[in-house]
């Protein structure tokens, strides 16, 4: 049962008849939503909605909507993405009457509030070798198998240096932190080749009753939860070759991580995997260098996390939940 996964593990080449992959969601009476979570993404936001919608709105109706979520952007994002023909939301304005938090799971957590369809694919908007496959990919294990709820995807990610780029050598996280606590806790799950991808695919009636942490911890939130509801079996990954985007720096490497240990240990309390004896800190600590000193300096990374959608009232009576 340990791999599971591993059998349900595909390349995107496999789905790649999208005449096929449509009129399997015409047959089963899907809508497909297409968001991007953004903020400054004026460089590529424009092709990622071009490329998308040209493809797989024009000349395959794969795609019933193309969305673009946003921080409240300083740069012509939201402009950019207007112009090309994508629906254009402020975060902090969908549903007011909760507040709003700065981060990527705060916009994929509001996204399923104005979406329609029934089945959300998330892609990031930093992607510069953005193609068709980055979707039909991911769509195309939930329209064959309806027993499959979630897809995550995998790629090589080349690395930037001094020396240059390197072929390979990103999701330092995944390696060093994530795999050996999912090793530890959640062997199932150290089978995803990339835990923490920003791509992924899945069916509103699964992420409607999952919380979604507002910040770096969302990815790994939802596969432990997914794990713990619904079983290995809801969940599946697809190899999309090579995504190349902009890396990351150690120091925001080592922020990201306090977030994501923070919800791994909120999620094995949760499911009784560890008890902590003392509480969590409040903030993120790094060393800066001064001169001949060096000086601490304190980030708080947010740790809220918003419920699962169906307990609001207002998007119950909008998808006419019970």
């Amino acid at each position: 049962m340990d791999d599971e996964l591993l059998k349900k593990t595909w390349h995107h080449s496999k789905f790649s008849d999208i005449e096929a992959l449509v009129a399997l969601k015409k047959k089963k009476n899907l809508t497909i939503s297409l968001a991007f979570p953004t903020l400054n993404e004026e460089a590529t936001i424009g092709k990622e909605i071009l490329i998308m919608r040209t493809e797989l709105m024009d000349r395959y109706s794969l795609l019933d909507e193309i969305a673009i979520i946003d921080s409240s952007s300083k740069d012509d994002t939201r402009k950019v993405a207007e112009q090309y023909g994508a629906k254009v939301f402020t975060s902090r304005k969908i549903l007011p009457r909760y507040g709003s938090y700065r981060g990527k799971g705060e916009n994929l957590w509001k996204s399923l509030y104005v979406l329609e369809g029934d089945i959300i694919v998330w892609v990031d908007a930093d992607i510069s070798n953005i193609s068709p496959k980055f979707v039909y990919g991911l769509l195309g294990p939930l329209l064959e198998d309806d027993r499959i709820s979630y897809v995550k995807a995998f790629y090589e990610r080349p690395i930037r240096s001094s020396k240059g780029i390197a072929s390979s050598g990103g999701g330092r996280v995944t390696e060093v932190l994530v795999r050996p606590l999912f090793s530890l806790f959640f062997p199932e799950l150290a089978r995803f080749i990339q835990p923490l991808s920003g791509e992924y695919a899945g069916r509103r009636n699964l992420l409607e009753r999952l919380p979604f942490s507002v910040g770096y911890g969302v990815e790994l939130g939802h596969l432990i939860d997914i794990l713990e509801m619904d079983g290995i079996e809801a969940l599946a990954q697809v190899d999309l070759d090579m995504r190349i985007h902009r890396n990351q720096t150690t120091e925001a490497l080592s922020r990201m991580s306090y977030g994501i240990l923070r919800t791994f240990f909120e999620r094995t309390g949760k499911y009784g995997k560890s008890k902590l004896l003392s509480a969590l800190g409040d903030h993120h600590i790094s060393l800066e260098r001064q001169e001949a000193e060096h000086r601490v300096v304190k980030t708080e990374i947010s740790a809220v996390e918003r419920p699962p959608m169906i307990t609001l009232p207002e998007y119950r009576t909008r998808f006419k939940r019970p």
